[in-house]
């Protein structure tokens, strides 16, 4: 076939342009610099195919110089071909070195695909020569304007600083690297992460690196980008254990926990405003997109470089999985980690067995839930050593064990319950405490109320929505079954619907917007607890009813993040809660408690002194002879406040004045006060429910589903 030469006169080049030009021999179909990322023939390495021969348009002389290049590949660093690798074309028979390029640009790729084509004997295989399905190459005038290439100024950078661009290319890759390992070898707690936690060999990079050195090139880019999918993918779900541990005690459920994230971002709204709280969360969503771009990226881009240097490769993996058993088999550990890491598919693992158990543990807890001891208890045979009496259940936010132990906690909160201890003794109460080991921890106090209450081990959504959705029958649905009592529920943290309602058995409920409330929201708590137990007051206990009245009654202030917190008023001086704006305003504010540990843990000992005072006082200055309170915590605080190792376990107490009302749970081996000794008895928490009909009277009647 006739060859139609055009010549391209590079102005870039030593000589081009008006001042002599570098002359470059196009054919059609073929061109004499097989370095050219266009080759025809090859694919660029990152995926994206080259333009066949006689794809694209001629260039004729007298053209830009940018007309004639600006190939675009999948890497973001495009080469160029001029300066040395110009010189190289023109020799005849001469080969691009890979070496010779920067990492990830079109002449580095071409000279790949090149290197590709040669045996194992260093052959090269026959050039494939032009597409048979390729068209003449249409002709372009002398004085039509060509389009620039992409990244043009990029290519002209490169080629006038080919070390600069072999150093940036490099660099970058090692970053690829250091993301994707760091990524394999993240631990799944905060407690955990250390320097020796990312100086570890990950098991999973060397089996991928092996997997990717054994395919062919497309199928090893597709899979290449899969897995930095699936890597991203496991870090967010490594981020959420993080978080989830640190403030829940738990980790992340992937089926039950998604709705939790929207409870999170109102948390954050009342605690930091809700500009704070949209620029953080726009923030976090964006640092996701990017973490899933730039590790999909980077794999494709360490498996390119696995494929250009397979040789050394395969050797190294090879060494690296020996290295990987050895360091396993023997425990060998760096700084007390292990050198041979596994977390990420520890984490792929932990994530589907709890995703398999969760569905199983729906089936199993419904059949549970369906189970009632007095379930069938004919109302006249229920907690009948009670009636008479006015029944308070009363549920202190994170009222947890570390309040009362925890050596930076525990000496103010000690000194309130003994000095409340003495207070309420004088006005002619006792009292007797004990622990519970509460079925959450952290957050998530309706898992709390609704376990003591039920009798069951209400610890996820799913079985918290099971067990609302169920006939079984509650502690304070007891009380409203029975037929002697009026039941009520005071709720200020409650601000939306609440079908829970009926499961708990209450007739009517006051929440956040029925208490008549015009002071400042506290952080999250919209109102302070003596105001609350105030308007209970008024609008419950202090009213005349034809029966007692069984009342619940949810004290918010002690909500982290425990800043601003309110301060005792006088009683008289409650009024409609305009006092509480100078507290509020003067208070701490919530960035400023979160943000320090030490201050959290101080200020959480502060709110629990606040509320324990609060409900203490009103019983002191409201209560009766046949008044009965039954108070306790819903569950320990976060882990940054209570320790990374402290146990589920909150106080409950049983105040009365009428000494039968302690008599019949005199065998238990609760302590006196409000103070529960260290080695009083501890139960978990869903055994209150049975352990408290009985011990008043209560006759087992069972309910089989």
């Amino acid at each position: 076939m006739p060859q139609h030469k055009n010549t391209h006169t590079s102005p870039d080049a030593p000589g081009g342009g008006p001042d002599g030009g570098v002359e470059t021999l196009v054919e059609h179909g073929k061109s004499e610099d097989r370095g050219d990322a266009g080759a025809p023939g090859t694919d660029s390495e990152d995926g994206g195919a080259a333009p066949k021969a006689g794809a694209g348009p001629e260039v004729h002389r007298g053209a830009p110089a940018e007309d004639a290049g600006g190939v675009a590949g999948a890497d973001p660093e495009p080469g160029a071909g001029s300066g040395s690798r110009a010189e190289a074309s023109r020799v005849p028979g001469a080969k691009a070195d890979p070496e010779d390029a920067p990492e990830g640009s079109p002449d580095a790729e071409a000279a790949h695909t090149s290197a590709a084509r040669t045996d194992p004997e260093g052959t090269p295989e026959a050039d494939p020569g032009p597409s048979p399905d390729a068209g003449p190459t249409p002709e372009v005038a002398p004085d039509t304007p060509a389009k620039a290439p992409r990244f043009a100024r990029l290519t002209r950078w490169q080629a006038e600083h080919p070390q600069g661009a072999r150093v940036l290319s490099r660099t970058i890759t090692v970053l690829a690297a250091i993301l994707v390992v760091s990524t394999l070898v993240m631990p799944a707690t905060i407690v955990d992460l250390g320097p020796g936690t990312f100086f570890r060999l990950p098991g999973e990079a060397i089996v991928g690196a092996a997997i990717l050195l054994a395919l062919p090139r497309k199928p090893r880019v597709v899979l290449a980008a899969a897995s930095g999918v699936v890597l991203a993918a496991l870090t967010v779900l490594n981020w959420l254990d993080m978080g989830f541990k640190q403030y829940l005690g738990r980790t992340f459920n992937l089926v039950l926990d998604w709705s939790l994230l929207g409870d999170a971002q109102s948390y954050l709204e009342d605690s930091l405003g809700r500009t704070a709280t949209l620029a953080a969360t726009a923030g976090l969503i964006v640092l996701v997109l990017l973490l899933f771009a730039a590790l999909a990226y980077a794999v494709v881009r360490l498996s390119n470089v696995l494929a250009r240097h397979s040789a050394t490769a395969t050797r190294g993996t090879l060494i690296a999985g020996v290295v990987w058993i050895t360091c396993s088999s023997f425990g060998v550990q760096l700084a007390g980690v292990p050198l041979a890491a596994d977390s990420a598919a520890v984490t792929l693992q932990s994530q589907t067995e709890r995703v398999s158990d969760t569905l199983k543990d729906e089936a199993e807890f419904q059949k549970v839930a369906q189970v009632d001891a007095f379930g069938a208890t004919p109302p006249g045979q229920l907690v009948p050593d009670l009636r008479g009496k006015d029944m308070i259940f009363t549920f202190i936010e994170s009222y947890g064990r570390s309040a009362i132990e925890d050596p930076i906690m525990a000496p103010g909160v000690d000194k309130t319950l003994a000095v409340r201890t003495e207070a309420l003794k004088k006005a002619g109460y006792h009292a007797k405490s004990g622990w519970l080991t509460s079925a959450t921890y952290g957050g998530s106090s309706w898992l709390g109320h609704s376990t003591s209450l039920s009798g069951l081990w209400v610890s996820n959504q799913q079985r918290y929505r099971t067990v609302m959705a169920s006939d079984h029958l509650s502690l304070t649905k007891v009380f409203k079954k029975s037929g002697a009592w009026n039941t009520v529920g005071v709720m200020p943290g409650v601000q939306k619907a609440w079908p829970e309602q009926s499961f708990f058995g209450l007739e009517k409920v006051y929440n956040a917007f029925e208490l008549g409330y015009k002071g400042p929201k506290f952080s999250w708590s919209t109102m302070p607890d003596q105001y609350t137990l105030e308007q209970f007051q008024k609008r419950v206990h202090g009213k005349k009813h034809d029966k007692p009245m069984m009342s619940e009654v949810i004290l918010t202030s002690s909500h982290q993040p425990w800043g601003p917190i309110p301060k005792m008023v006088g009683w008289d001086e409650l009024g409609d809660g305009s006092i509480f704006k100078g507290i509020e305003a003067a208070g701490n504010k919530p960035a400023d408690v979160i943000a320090d540990t030490t201050k959290s843990r101080q200020e959480y000992g502060k709110s629990i002194q606040y509320s324990v005072t609060a409900l203490t006082e009103w019983l002191e200055r409201y209560g009766t002879k046949d008044t009965v309170l039954v108070f306790l915590g819903d569950h320990q605080p976060i882990a940054r406040v209570s320790g990374n190792h402290a146990s589920r376990d909150v106080p409950i107490s049983i105040v009365a004045k009428d000494p039968k009302v302690l008599d019949k749970i005199g065998d238990w081996g609760w302590s006196d006060g409000l103070r529960p000794a260290h080695d009083a008895p501890v139960w978990k928490m869903n055994l209150f429910r049975d352990r408290f009909l009985t011990a008043y009277g209560s006759t087992p009647h069972p309910k089989k589903g």
